[in-house]
Formats: C-alpha cells, sequence, structure tokens
C-alpha cells in the first residue's frame, strides 16, 4: 500500500510540474524564443524525436519534465562580456529577445499552473461531486484536555455549538472554519454561533500555532459516535461491532462524539468496555484495542461522515467557480505563506517534494477506498491545490526562480541595458546556494514528519 501510495504521489506532482513546464514551452514559442528540447520525464531520453526545431524526449523516470530554451543557460545572461563589454547573441536564443520577452517566457509556467488549477476546478464542479466531510458543529479541546484556556473558551464558545459564521462568511463544514481561522492569527473575528435554538455574536482572536503557521482557537469537530465501516479482521469486527452501531458508553462513560473515545483512549486501557444500539437493540461487546508504538490506538471503525452533494453546475457557471475558488486558494496561500516569518517551526509548517507526494499518494488512496470518482475527484482537487502552490512558489523574488528572472530581466528592461556579468553570476549562484538549502531543510523536514508518524 506504500508503495501505491508514493507512485500516485509521483504521478500526481508530475503532472502538476509537467504542466508548469508547457507554460515555458508555449510562452516561450509565442515569444519567438526558440525551444531546442521538451521532454516528459527527466533523466536519459528513452526515446527522441525531432519536429521542426524541437526535439521532443521521453525520459527514463517519467515524473515532471523541461523545457531546454536555445541559450537559456549562458552564465553571462546576456550581461555582456567580463569587461562588462556588449555581446551579442544567436537570433532566437533566449538572451537575444527583448527583457519585457523573456519576462513572458518566465510567467509561462506559474500562470499554466493556475489556469491548470482553474480547470481541474471548474471540472470538478461541473460534474457534481458528493463529500465526504465534517460538521460546523465543535467540540472545546478544554473539554478533551482540561486545565488549558484556549481562545475558544475565552470567546464563550461551548461544546455542541454550531458555529455558522465568520466574518461575515457562512461556514457550512469544519473544513471552512478551520480555512478562515488558519490565516487570521492575532486577529479579532467576529463569530455567529448556533446554541439550543439561539443565535449568538461573539468576537474571537485566534492564537498562532508555532508548529503549523496557522491560526487555531482550540477546537474539534463534533461527530456522532455512529459506526459507518468495520475493516475486516479488525478488534472492531472481532468485538461484534457493524456498521451503523451507535456506540452509547466505553468503560462506563457517555460517550456524546467521537472525541470524548479518543480522551478514554489516551489512558490507553487494555479493554473496552462498550455498550451500543443497533437500532432499537441495544447490545454489549468487548474490544481489545491495538496500539501502535507511538500510542495510537487501532480499532478499526470508521466513523459517518457528513455527506455534501454539490450539484452539477452549467459550464460557465463552473468556470466561473473554478476562477472564483483558484483565486480564493491563491490568495490565503499568499497570506499563510507571510505566517511563516512570525516565528513558528519551519520543520513542521514547510513541506518538501517527499511531504508533498507522500500527501498527494494519501489523499489519492483514501478516496479510492470510497469509491473511484471520490478518489479521483479528491486527486484533482488536490492536484490544483498543489500547483497554485508551485505558482506562488515561483514567482517568489529568490534568484534562480522564475520570480528571480523576472526581477532582474525588469530591471534589465527599465535600465535599457543588461547588469554587468558579475552581478548576474553572483545572483545566480547566491539562488543556487539559496535554493539548495531551501531543498534540504524541507527534506530533513520531510524525513522528521514521517519518522513520527
Amino acid at each position: 500500500m506504500l508503495i501505491y501510495r508514493i507512485l500516485l504521489g509521483l504521478l500526481g506532482l508530475g503532472v502538476v510540474v509537467f504542466v508548469h513546464e508547457l507554460g515555458h514551452f508555449v510562452a516561450a514559442r509565442l515569444m519567438g524564443i526558440k525551444v531546442e528540447a521538451f521532454s516528459i520525464g527527466w533523466g536519459k531520453p528513452i526515446f527522441r524525436k525531432k519536429i521542426g526545431e524541437v526535439e521532443y524526449r521521453l525520459g527514463a523516470f517519467p515524473i515532471g519534465g523541461y523545457c531546454k530554451m536555445k541559450g537559456h543557460d549562458d552564465i553571462t545572461g546576456g550581461s555582456g562580456s567580463k569587461d562588462g563589454g556588449a555581446v551579442t547573441h544567436e537570433k532566437g536564443s533566449f538572451f537575444a529577445a527583448h527583457p519585457f520577452r523573456r519576462i513572458v517566457a518566465c510567467l509561462g509556467g506559474p500562470l499554466f499552473n493556475l489556469v491548470f488549477a482553474v480547470l481541474v476546478l471548474s471540472v470538478i464542479w461541473g460534474v457534481g461531486f458528493e463529500v465526504n466531510t465534517l460538521s460546523n458543529r465543535v467540540v472545546l479541546v478544554s473539554d478533551i484536555t482540561p486545565g488549558v484556556t484556549n481562545p475558544a473558551d475565552e470567546a464563550g464558545i461551548e461544546t455542541g455549538d454550531w458555529i455558522v459564521e465568520i466574518r461575515g462568511r457562512r461556514t457550512e463544514t469544519f473544513n471552512d472554519i478551520q480555512g478562515i481561522i488558519a490565516v487570521h492569527p492575532e486577529e479579532e473575528l467576529p463569530l455567529r454561533v448556533e446554541r439550543n435554538g439561539q443565535t449568538l455574536d461573539l468576537l474571537v482572536t485566534p492564537a498562532l500555532d508555532r508548529n503549523t503557521g496557522a491560526g487555531r482557537i482550540g477546537i474539534f469537530f463534533w461527530t456522532d459516535p455512529v459506526i459507518e465501516l468495520v475493516a475486516e479482521g479488525s478488534p472492531a469486527e472481532i468485538a461484534g461491532l457493524q456498521g451503523g452501531d451507535r456506540i452509547l458508553t466505553v468503560n462506563g462513560q457517555e460517550l456524546p462524539h467521537t472525541m470524548a473515545l479518543m480522551n478514554i483512549l489516551e489512558e490507553r486501557p487494555p479493554v473496552l468496555q462498550i455498550e451500543y444500539a443497533r437500532g432499537a437493540i441495544t447490545g454489549a461487546a468487548t474490544l481489545l484495542p491495538i496500539y501502535t508504538e507511538a500510542g495510537a490506538a487501532s480499532l478499526g471503525i470508521s466513523w459517518q461522515a457528513v455527506r455534501y452533494q454539490n450539484p452539477r453546475l452549467s459550464p460557465p457557471m463552473a468556470i466561473a467557480r473554478g476562477a472564483t475558488e483558484t483565486w480564493r486558494i491563491f490568495t490565503i496561500s499568499v497570506r499563510s505563506l507571510s505566517l511563516l516569518f512570525r516565528g513558528v517551526d519551519l520543520t513542521r509548517a514547510v513541506s518538501g517534494p517527499i511531504r508533498i507526494t507522500y500527501m498527494i499518494g494519501d489523499v489519492a488512496v483514501e478516496g479510492f477506498n470510497r469509491s473511484f470518482f471520490v478518489g479521483l475527484s479528491s486527486l484533482a482537487n488536490f492536484l490544483a491545490l498543489i500547483s497554485i502552490a508551485l505558482c506562488i512558489m515561483n514567482l517568489l523574488p529568490l534568484p534562480i526562480l522564475d520570480g528571480g528572472m523576472i526581477l532582474l530581466y525588469l530591471v534589465e528592461g527599465i535600465r535599457k541595458k543588461p547588469p554587468h556579468p558579475r552581478f548576474v553570476s553572483v545572483f545566480q549562484s547566491v539562488g543556487i546556494v539559496l535554493i539548495a538549502g531551501l531543498m534540504l531543510f524541507a527534506v530533513f523536514g520531510d524525513i522528521l514528519h514521517l519518522a513520527g508518524r
């Protein structure tokens, strides 16, 4: 199963990278810049065919790809000779093009990532989809872990409340709540809750989680303790539990929601005496939980989630919704990026290629376990998120990245002359060291994260 997740993750990440390189390819051709080679995959080509001036390749490692523009690797960067004199470049080469044409060629990759996200999200909304999600009813962390006061407690939120609105925006699911809270740490947010048929207006100020860089208020999601699925051969199946059973008590304690069970399992009891309701019949079961080395309990139970059906939209409405969702994710991602500079633990908050690959595969496998279409829509939606993240990352004004190159060519266009070759050389060298360092840091964080799973 792990290999399956990794393969799906590599394939998904490869699609997003391929789209990025395709954007550079199309933009370069439109700007009159010659492309010498365009490859699907990396490594030694196992197939190549030249069509016109472009050699199309299939790499031995069929993940991602690259676009090799003519003269793009010229270390002088069109900046002249080593003594500062002018230098000419062959017609059609990257640095023979006007700086603003080079900027367009650099923008092609990130732009295609955005377009890809819009198209993917538009298709999802166009065909309609059903998702298993979590309700907007909440449980206070302080009720599960006493002794700690969180922003939700200070705001007057209580376990069992339904958070229906934050900052004037409707919150129909727990994901909606998290999405708003996460990007507004240390900001006072007006919210509306429903409690026992009454509507209350409250104010909450999320704290900054130093581990994730996101805002948090100290709430869990509320899930009724109703079993949806029991894994074959699991402790729950051996105990005789079935899908549809509602757990009433565990070891004599009432179970109003599933988080109460998590609280019981914190003590790692060797035996769970369970009372459950199956239709109009009440039964009892003895369950022997299995604990991992990390202390997590394996029961073999999947709880019933809230099913939310998104209706099929017409093509124009689907495209509009896809564009709106892309912009919303883009702005949230940019805002989240700024939170990384506020003293968070970057080894946990920043995901590298290993963790991203695993997450893509994990999302796909979990979705496909439910149904083929759920898996496909979950994977497509997550790829859209990764594509937007890749767009933002490449637009950062760092040397070597598209954003850094765009900044360099923008200055050249304004000054009407290329920068000195020594500056370009230092600029590129700093970029290589910086990106290599960031990559090593991200991979190190990935290893620590996965080792702690």
